[in-house]
Order: structure tokens, then C-alpha cells, then sequence
């Protein structure tokens, strides 16, 4: 596979976590560099580590991420994004979720946006390609896209204030429903 279709792949899986780290950097008002370090790493590592299992599980993890792996991620995704909206309409969302003590939370997020990941790995077996350039690639676009998400929804965070946390609760939620609906329609 050359360099530009693994590219292509990699911007595509990255996607989400852009979103998610836009969501949750609209929250902060301290530690923005921080976060964006801490997220880019979590994602960027999730998004790396998916093909890779995909890969090695090969055919098996197809029919398992292919039927439960949109439900899964649907509902992590409305679960954190509901619970976001909830915390911002009390005013105590702070900086949700990427608020101290809700490593969970970003771990859930981590694994929700990298779900897909796991299912082009199992592709990238079945085409019999190597799957170590490809899971570096998407994993350093991941980790630039998500603390650049970071950053820019930070700065976003700033100009619509303690709304912030109800939008990008609802980023959060349409995430998840968009993958539930491209798997049961598309």
C-alpha cells in the first residue's frame, strides 16, 4: 500500500478524535498545552495500537468489530456526552473531560474514537499488508490532529464560556450517533 492511501486512511480515522479534542479542550482554562500533550498521546496511542490488534486478530475480530463495535462506541461516546451537557446546564462540568480525575473518561474516549482503527487493521491483514508503517502513520496524524483539537477548542472554550461544555457534549453524543447510524444504514 503506498504512503498516500495510508495517509488518507490515517487523516479519515483521526477525524473523531479532532472532534472529541475539540470538545474537551473547550472546557479548560488552565494546563491547555498539557492537555493537548496528554490527549494527542491517548489518542494518537489508541488510534496506533487498534490496527495493530485488528492485524494480529486478523478475521476473527472482523465479525466482532463489525457488529458490536458501533454499539460500543455509540454508547461510550452519548454516555461521556451526555454527562458533559448535564455538568455544564449545573455549572460544575469545570474542565470536562479532560478535568483532573477523569483519566477514565479520556481513557473511554481513547477507546471509543479507535474502535474503526482496530477494524483497518483487521483489512490490512486480510490484504496481507505490513502493519507497522501504517499504525505509526495513523498514530502521529492522531496524536497532531487531537492536540491541535486541544488547542482549538480551548480557544473556542474561551469565546462562548460555560456553553463550551453543552456543545461539545452534543459534538460528543452526534459522534457516537453518526457511527451507530452509518453501521445500521450505510
Amino acid at each position: 500500500m503506498e504512503f498516500a492511501t495510508t495517509l488518507l486512511i490515517a487523516v479519515g480515522l483521526a477525524m473523531d478524535a479532532f472532534a472529541v479534542s475539540i470538545s474537551g479542550g473547550a472546557g479548560l482554562r488552565e494546563e491547555r498545552l498539557r492537555w493537548a500533550v496528554i490527549a494527542g498521546a491517548l489518542f494518537g496511542g489508541f488510534q496506533a495500537g487498534m490496527p495493530v490488534l485488528g492485524w494480529l486478530g486478523g478475521m476473527g475480530l472482523a465479525s466482532f468489530t463489525g457488529t458490536y463495535g458501533p454499539w460500543i462506541a455509540f454508547l461510550l461516546l452519548a454516555l461521556i456526552g451526555g454527562k458533559m451537557i448535564a455538568e455544564a446546564l449545573r455549572g460544575d462540568g469545570g474542565n470536562a473531560p479532560f478535568a483532573a480525575g477523569s483519566a477514565a473518561t479520556l481513557l473511554l474516549l481513547a477507546v471509543a474514537t479507535s474502535i474503526d482503527a482496530l477494524a483497518v487493521g483487521v483489512s490490512f491483514a486480510v490484504l496481507d499488508t505490513p502493519i507497522v508503517l501504517p499504525a505509526l502513520t495513523i498514530g502521529i496524524v492522531t496524536f497532531a490532529f487531537s492536540a491541535a483539537g486541544v488547542l482549538l477548542g480551548s480557544a473556542f472554550g474561551r469565546i462562548i464560556g460555560r456553553k463550551a461544555g453543552i456543545v461539545g457534549g452534543i459534538i460528543l453524543a452526534g459522534i457516537g450517533l453518526r457511527i451507530l447510524l452509518e453501521h445500521l444504514f450505510f
